[in-house]
């Protein structure tokens, strides 16, 4: 699918008002610092941006544009699994 061809919804606004939250961007900076056993010293919070959450929900989704999510049934469980554990972690910070 071509960004051209495919039109964004609901999953695709979604995610994109997702990778505009801050606490996104935190949350991706201490999920990075644990899975490579980094410390804050070398990964500090606010590392991540926009860009780059959108940059690692794509490859994370295995898609070139946010919009592929509401077409690829896969794209869209994987973020909807990633939605789900931002929001689990965000309740226990």
């Amino acid at each position: 699918m071509t960004q051209a061809t495919t039109k964004g919804g609901p999953l695709a606004r979604q995610a994109a008002m997702l990778c505009r939250d801050e606490r996104f961007w935190l949350y991706l900076d201490r999920r990075r610092r644990h899975k490579f056993g980094l410390t804050e010293s070398q990964l500090p919070d606010g590392t991540h941006n926009e860009q780059d959450a959108r940059e690692w929900l794509c490859a994370a989704c295995g898609i070139q544009s946010r919009a592929e999510l509401d077409h690829a049934w896969r794209a869209a469980k994987v973020f909807k699994e990633i939605r789900a554990r931002f929001h689990r972690w965000r309740q226990q910070a």
